[in-house]
């Protein structure tokens, strides 16, 4: 059985007549966001893909400083499948990443979380209780970092920026048991899958709906931009 998560309407944020830019703070994070308002004329939260690192494409070409696919601070749909499927390699490697997401508080956090690549989506899993269950509900909005190599020659990192989607399971969510055998042999994974079981009612699927997507291999040359222009300037 699965249910999609809900939050009640006091803990979403929602959209407030007057408040600039589609402002969507919250109660508990009015105060935090009117500075910042101030400042930039619009919400801090306006955009969940804003600030946009303009890494260079694969083959190195750009558009007035960004790198072709992105428009404002976005990428489109064909340059992020691009993206993912130059870091297959990666992605099919990886049992690990770094999770951002704002908490119910309005500080940011980040937490290691065990990941699964499916081919198609990025998936994670955790108590249906977690903390960051209710915050991600509430603000969607978050990053993830993926990286491998233990030197600057085989570094490979993948960062991604987009909208967690939230499904509360009941048993053990699959893809999180076929993350830990990455890692385990044949005994270790069933004893992980039966702890898990005998622990877990109920968990939460997340899975990211990517909105901006770069992939970075070091000792090939693909760096971001402000690398790549430094390295220029040494030439």
């Amino acid at each position: 059985m699965t249910a999609t998560v809900t939050v009640d309407d006091s803990v979403r944020g929602r959209a407030v007549p007057g408040r600039a830019g589609g402002c969507r703070c919250s109660a508990a994070t009015t105060r935090r966001c009117a500075p910042v308002r101030a400042r930039r004329g619009r919400c801090s939260y306006a955009s969940g893909v804003e600030n946009a690192d303009p890494a260079p494409s694969p083959g190195g070409a750009a558009t007035n400083g960004r790198a072709t696919g992105e428009r404002n601070g976005a990428m489109d749909r064909e340059q992020i499948a691009r993206e993912l499927a130059d870091a297959h390699e990666l992605l099919d490697r990886a049992s690990m990443a770094r999770l951002a997401y704002e908490g119910l508080d309005g500080l940011p956090r980040v937490v290691p979380i065990g990941i699964f690549w499916t081919g198609e989506q990025i998936v994670m899993a955790t108590a249906a209780t977690a903390p960051k269950v209710r915050a991600l509900a509430a603000r969607p909005e978050v990053a993830l970092s993926i990286d491998a190599g233990d030197g600057p020659g085989s570094a490979t990192a993948l960062s991604v920026r987009g909208i967690a989607h939230l499904t509360i399971m009941d048993g053990v969510v699959p893809e999180y048991l076929a993350a830990a055998r990455k890692n385990f042999d044949a005994e270790q994974a069933a004893e992980f899958e039966r702890n898990c079981r005998a622990m877990y009612d109920r968990m939460a699927r997340i899975t990211v709906e990517p909105r901006w997507v770069r992939f970075y291999d070091f000792g090939a040359g693909r760096v971001p931009r402000f690398l790549a222009d430094l390295a220029a300037k040494m030439r």
